[in-house]
């Protein structure tokens, strides 16, 4: 078990956001997290990653309590994290975006303007991650001429050059054409298994094609949890999210 949470809940102002989640991710599995919007998915996110403190319940990750760390101590552990929005910096180009984050994973330098030669351990990294999520031979160019679905590619990268344990990735396909969608699913698919992933998506067939599990929320609590398969059977998911027809 590489991640789990205990009666986890959190609330804004006493509106109650997650109630009671218990979730269990082992290790090197590909597991998704779905449910209406509102449901409590982003939340549950900011949580587990430590950018909002749980109201309540426990957080393990990798067996050790987390619960409350801040996001750079956690990232330090091993728990990468992208957001729904592109958090790139545009007007730097893919390998120094991907050579900061394998610096920042703690084992490079975090001198932004020495020589590159001088640096070889993260760029070994940072090339590796590209290479991972289809961009090697995009280096060179600046993050912000990059596609849209590139830029989503790229925030891939950018995890995976931190050198995470476990990557949790909030809607990576959000906002693209099917073939970007197409083109990303078989990316994450490709990726290493020593590298676990929990991902929100919304796109059914992205979490049919990557999940061996799934969770479902719905208004902060967990509605069920199975396979993909046990998930689309079961009647209260259609009523609340996949629809009655």
């Amino acid at each position: 078990m590489i991640l789990e949470t205990r009666d986890l809940s959190h609330d804004f102002d006493g509106l109650q956001v997650l109630s009671r989640v218990n979730l269990s991710v082992q290790r090197g599995e590909r597991h998704a997290v779905i449910g209406p919007n509102g449901a409590g998915k982003t939340t549950l996110f900011n949580v587990i990653t430590g950018h909002l403190a749980p109201t309540a319940g426990r957080i393990l990750f990798d067996g050790e309590p987390v619960a409350g760390l801040p996001p750079h101590t956690l990232a330090r552990r091993g728990m990468g994290r992208s957001f729904q929005r592109t958090n790139l910096f545009l007007k730097l180009t893919v390998l120094e975006n991907l050579r900061l984050a394998a610096a920042a994973g703690g084992r490079g330098s975090y001198d932004l303007f020495g020589s590159v030669e001088r640096l070889r351990p993260p760029i070994e990294r940072a090339r590796g991650a590209a290479d991972a999520v289809g961009l090697a031979g995009r280096l060179g160019e600046l993050a912000g001429r990059l596609s849209y679905g590139e830029q989503r590619q790229l925030e891939v990268g950018v995890v995976l050059a931190t050198g995470p344990k476990l990557m949790l990735l909030d809607e990576p396909t959000a906002g693209m054409a099917p073939e970007e969608t197409t083109r990303m699913t078989r990316m994450l698919e490709g990726l290493p298994r020593e590298v676990t992933m929990l991902i929100i998506e919304h796109d059914m067939d992205v979490v049919g094609s990557l999940a061996e599990r799934v969770t479902v929320l719905h208004y902060g609590e967990v509605l069920t949890e199975g396979t993909f398969d046990e998930v689309k059977r079961d009647p209260r998911v259609y009523e609340v999210y996949l629809g009655s027809a």
